[in-house]
């Protein structure tokens, strides 16, 4: 899978966002009861703040997931966490399915994700803070290097604040992506 990104645009893309965050599988993004004029509003005001941006994900051209990242340092964690130089904050919401259930595509688009969030010069740990009752999310997470640092109370929702090192998700990455052994005992010396 070759994902892209591109910046979302809150107006242009309000249908397509909407039609993803009122689905029920999105219940834990709380727009579930959003109208289209909300989306716009809500991203509007996410890609004016200076500290929070949302990005379209694309799968061979085709808008797949939602991704934001923001300073913690600017959002509510900066009050119920240490945050350090190097932290970013994420979000990531992918698509409803089209086409049946991929197994192993969320855990793709959360490494493409975190791949190019470690690529961006000076950030040394990302932080997620999913509702705490979202078991999905949380074994996603530590799958892919989260280690949990507790529940904190959020103006919105009780969260399972989570942060990943640089060198926890390469250790993640790598169980996740281990070395191919191409060769095999009964093809070993075999000629062509």
């Amino acid at each position: 899978m070759s994902f892209t990104f591109r910046c979302l645009d809150a107006r242009a893309d309000a249908l397509l966002l909407h039609s993803w965050v009122t689905q029920p599988y999105a219940s834990f993004w709380g727009m579930l009861s959003a109208t289209i004029d909300t989306v716009v509003e809500e991203y509007s005001k996410i890609q004016a703040s200076g500290h929070h941006h949302a990005l379209l994900g694309l799968d061979g051209g085709v808008p797949a997931f939602l991704m934001e990242e923001y300073l913690p340092a600017s959002s509510p964690l900066a009050g119920v966490y240490a945050v350090q130089p190097g932290d970013i904050g994420m979000h990531l919401l992918v698509a409803p399915p089209s086409g049946g259930r991929r197994p192993g595509y969320t855990a793709a688009v959360m490494d493409a994700v975190l791949d190019r969030l470690f690529r961006k010069p000076g950030v040394e740990r990302v932080v997620v803070e999913p509702d705490a009752r979202n078991v999905k999310i949380h074994a996603l997470n530590l799958r892919l290097g989260f280690q949990p640092a507790g529940v904190v109370g959020l103006p919105d929702k009780q969260a399972l604040l989570s942060i990943c090192s640089r060198s926890d998700y390469l250790a993640a990455r790598a169980a996740l992506h281990p070395p191919q052994n191409h060769s095999s005992p009964i093809r070993q010396g075999a000629s062509q």
